[in-house]
This record gives structure tokens, sequence and C-alpha cells, in this order.
């Protein structure tokens, strides 16, 4: 099982990385849409719509491709990216932890789905026009907090998150995520090489226990994401959102804590100017 994982990991880093540090920005956005046009499908197929599945996939690049365009053509408008990321945002922070709450992550359907990946994809392509760096700190953020957050709840692990939705993840592990978040962020941005990253531009312009709690909001947003996505599969009675990806499951399951973090990045590096 280990080897498959890196084997699968190893061939989407060599898919993914030359995508980011391409010179055209649109081989980025191009490539993100199918891997999030698939998630769509899973989404769907979680949600026990396996009719629909392919209409939201269908649905998402098509909405997807007619915005590649027009950021090809001359760039959305001022407006377009920030009002996107807020919407979506609000959505995360005030009505993703009610579903959590109410232990029902299906409500909206896959319209729903298909906006809320979307959005994570509209982000992803504008992290991507601030530069490569910027785009990889932001996701990186997302991977260290998870890395971390498994080590230390498999250390230290005592006391359930959330028992009824994912039985493995702990308080105690999501704390070593955040702490994880801050010392690397604090590290980071005295990385020259990392200016226009995420932590640099924070801790350059808002006090450091400010700077640092942002960071740590954006690590709590993707266990959000995680915790919903896990949901969804419980609802389904489903291990994986799919089988894509041999030793990592689905599409969606890769990407699930993304989808959250990235808009948030996003508005972010937007208040920040």
């Amino acid at each position: 099982m280990l080897g498959r994982r890196v084997v699968t990991a190893l061939i989407l880093l060599g898919l993914l990385l030359p995508s980011i540090f391409a010179f055209e920005p649109r081989v980025w956005g191009a490539v993100t849409l199918a891997f999030l046009a698939v998630a769509a499908h899973e989404w769907c197929r979680l949600l026990g719509l396996r009719r629909a599945a392919g209409a939201a996939a269908v649905t998402l690049v098509a909405l997807g491709a007619s915005l590649l365009a027009w950021h090809e053509r001359g760039g959305w408008p001022a407006w377009f990216v920030p009002m996107t990321c807020a919407a979506t945002t609000v959505f995360w922070v005030g009505l993703a932890p009610l579903r959590l709450r109410r232990r029902d992550a299906r409500g909206g359907g896959w319209p729903l789905a298909a906006l809320l990946l979307l959005a994570c994809w509209v982000a992803l392509l504008a992290l991507r026009d601030i530069g490569p760096v910027a785009l990889l700190v932001a996701m990186a953020i997302v991977w260290v907090a998870d890395i971390a957050a498994y080590f230390a709840g498999r250390a230290l692990g005592r006391h359930k998150l959330a028992p009824s939705i994912s039985p493995g993840k702990s308080w105690e592990g999501a704390i070593g995520g955040f702490v994880a978040v801050a010392v690397l962020g604090l590290a980071a941005a005295a990385v020259p090489v990392l200016s226009q990253a995420l932590p640099a531009q924070l801790l350059a312009r808002w006090p450091v226990p400010v700077a640092l709690l942002a960071l740590v909001a954006l690590a709590a947003l993707s266990i959000v994401g995680d915790l919903h996505e896990s949901l969804l599969k419980r609802q389904a009675g489903a291990k994986d959102s799919g089988t894509l990806l041999p030793g990592h499951g689905g599409v969606l399951d890769r990407i699930d804590a993304l989808i959250p973090a990235m808009p948030a990045a996003m508005l972010l590096h937007r208040l920040l100017g």
C-alpha cells in the first residue's frame, strides 16, 4: 500500500509541478480544471446522484473553460476574485460547521458542489497569477497542517475531535498542525525567495500574533473541508471518494482540505493589497 501511495504521489507531482511553473498560466488552469471535474463527479456519487455526476462534471468544465478564456482575453474584473473567494469563505466558515453539527453534508446537491469546486479553481488560478511560489506556499500551509496533525495525533492524541465523523482525528493532532503552521510560517517569512508568499506578506503588514492567527485559521479551514468530505463519505457508506488514485482513493480525498483553504488564502492576499 505504501509503495502504491508513493508511486501515485510521484506521478501527480510529475504532472502538477511542470504545470505550476509553465510560462502560460492557462496550462495550470486546464490541468486543475480537469482534476476538479473528476472531484465533482466523485462528490455527486457520494451524494447518491449517479445520473447527475456527469452533468456536474460537464457543467464545471464548461464554466471553467469560459472563465479561463475570459482570463486569457484580458483578465477578470477586479471584483470577481475577491467576491468569489469571500462568498465561498462565508460558506466554509459559517454554514459548513452547521452541516457538520447536524451530521448532514448533502444539502445543496450537485450545483453547490460544482460551485464550491469552481471557486477553489478560481482561487488556484488567481494564486498562480501572483506567482508559482505564492501558489505552492498557500497549498503547503494545508499540507503542513495535515502532516503535522497526523503525527501529533498518533503520538499524543487522546481527545477525539469529531468521533462520529472522523474517529482518527484528535484535538491534539489539530493543535499540532496549528503549531507547525505557525512555526514554519515564521521560518518561511524569513526566506527572501518566499517574500511574495502569504506568510511573509502577513507578517510584513500585520502584528505577529494576528498574522499567525490568520495562518492558523487557514489550517482550521482545511480541517473543516476534510471533515465535510469525511461526513459525505460516512453518509454514503463509502471508504473513499473514488479509485482513480491507487493508494490514495479519489481526487476528492486528496483535495478536500484545499477546497475551503485556497479561496481564503487568496482572499487574504487581496486584503493585503
